[in-house]
C-alpha cells in the first residue's frame, strides 16, 4: 500500500526529532524503513520528508526555537541522508537533455538547489550541480566549456536578488537564447521574473518536471 499523506507527515516529525537530536543514522534508518520499504519512491521521500522537515527547521530557527548551530546541525544531516538515498533509486534512461543547477554567488543555502539536481536527476535529466555560491563569471565559464539546455539558479534569500539579476544577466551575455530558471525567496521577489525574463521553478517534482520538459523542448 502507498505511503499516505498522513504517514509522511508523521514520519517528518520523527524525522525532525532524529535531525535535533544528531541522529543522522536514525534520521536514515526512518527514511529507508518507513519509506522506501513501504514501497515510497525516492523523490517522494525528499518532496514530502526532507523539504518538509527543512522547512520546519526554518521556522523554528526564525522564531528563535533552535540556535543556528542546530539548523546546521539538522541540515547537515539531510545533506548526509540525500547522498545516501541516492543510490536507492535505480538510475533511469536519460533523456539527451543537460541541466545547470546553482546557487548565486553569496547564496549557502544549497538544500533547496540539490533538491531540485536530484527530482530532475531522477526523470532522466543530466545534471551539471555547482552547489553553493558560483560566482556568476565562474558559471559562465563551466557553461562555455560544457553546454546545457537549460541553466536553473537558487537564491533562497530575498537579499540575494542583486546577485541573482547580475548572474542571470551574465548568462544571458553569454548565451541569449539559454532558457533561465529560477527558485528561492529572491525569484519571489514582486515583479522579478518578469523583469528578468525567466521561469519560476515550481517546488514539487511532479509540477517541476513538466515545466523543465517544456523548456528544453521535451514536452
Amino acid at each position: 500500500m502507498p505511503v499516505a499523506a498522513a504517514d509522511f507527515a508523521a514520519l517528518t516529525e520523527r524525522y525532525v526529532a532524529a535531525q535535533l537530536a544528531g541522529d543522522r543514522r536514525e534520521a536514515y534508518r526512518l527514511l529507508v524503513d518507513e519509506g522506501l520499504s513501504r514501497g515510497a519512491r525516492v523523490v517522494e521521500v525528499q518532496a514530502h520528508v526532507i523539504r518538509a522537515a527543512q522547512r520546519r527547521i526554518g521556522v523554528l530557527w526564525e522564531t528563535n526555537q533552535i540556535s543556528i548551530a542546530q539548523e546546521h546541525l539538522a541540515t547537515g544531516i539531510s545533506q548526509v541522508v540525500m547522498a545516501r538515498l541516492y543510490d536507492c533509486e535505480p538510475p533511469p534512461a536519460r533523456n539527451g537533455k543537460r541541466v545547470a543547477i546553482a546557487c548565486v554567488d553569496g547564496e549557502l543555502h544549497e538544500l533547496p538547489a540539490r533538491l531540485v539536481a536530484d527530482y530532475l536527476d531522477y526523470a532522466g535529466f543530466t545534471i551539471h550541480y555547482f552547489g553553493a555560491s558560483t560566482p556568476a563569471h565562474a558559471l559562465v565559464e563551466a557553461l562555455a566549456v560544457q553546454p546545457v539546455d537549460l541553466c536553473a539558479l537558487s537564491a533562497t534569500m530575498t537579499f540575494h536578488a542583486p546577485a541573482l539579476r547580475a548572474t542571470v544577466a551574465a548568462v544571458r551575455a553569454a548565451s541569449a537564447s539559454l532558457p533561465i530558471m529560477v527558485g528561492g525567496a529572491a525569484a519571489s521577489v514582486p515583479g522579478l521574473a518578469d523583469e528578468l525574463g525567466v521561469v519560476v521553478a515550481p517546488a514539487d517534482p511532479d509540477a517541476l518536471v513538466p515545466v523543465v520538459r517544456m523548456l528544453v523542448g521535451l514536452a
